[in-house]
Formats: C-alpha cells, structure tokens, sequence
C-alpha cells in the first residue's frame, strides 16, 4: 500500500455518474418468508450498474429482485440499502444490478 495514502478514508464517489430518471419499474422476487410477490416501483436514479427506487415493498438488503423497466428487458438486482427519505418520508432502496453490463446488457 503507498504510505502516503494509509489513515486515509476512501472516496464515497459513485464508480459511475447517478442519472436522476423518473420512470416506472415492476419489483418481483420473494420476501424473507420465501413468498413471492410482484409490485411496482419508481426510479428516481439510476447508473450503469445500479438504481434507486421508491417504493413501499418491505424488503432487506441482500434480497435478490428481478427489475422490469418500461423498455428493454429485466435484470436481477441485489438490495444494498434501504432507508426513508427526510425530504419526502418515502421509503427508498439501493439496488446493485447482477449483470457485469448492467442496465446495458444485451
């Protein structure tokens, strides 16, 4: 490691650039009790390889989704956070997209 970067904490910058969006997206997998379930979502950011979506689904991170935009086609995702937003009180969950390509994937 170079010495002169060691104590350093490292940059919370995203690896790619957030775009705000506003489109919907069907949320379906199964919950922590393994029912399955299917709801909609709305994206309100999103990056090569992940999205940030509002919705009311009651999920965990680590929780494995499959996300259907309104074009192209669905992408499994992980769930890497889940807070409500102060602005608003909506709850918000972080997804990391499985596919290397991302939303991009052919």
């Amino acid at each position: 490691m170079n010495e002169e970067l060691k104590g350093e904490v490292p940059s919370q910058r995203p690896r790619s650039p957030r775009v705000p969006v506003d489109f919907a997206v069907v949320i379906e997998g199964e919950t922590s009790e393994g029912k399955p379930f299917k709801t909609n979502a709305l994206a309100v950011k999103v990056s090569r390889g992940g999205a940030t979506l509002v919705t009311d689904a009651r999920l965990k991170s680590g929780t494995t989704v499959r996300l259907t935009p309104p074009y192209g086609r669905a992408v499994e995702a992980e769930v890497n956070g889940v807070w409500t937003d102060a602005t608003d009180g909506k709850q918000r969950i972080g997804v990391k997209l499985l596919d290397a390509n991302g939303w991009f994937a052919e």
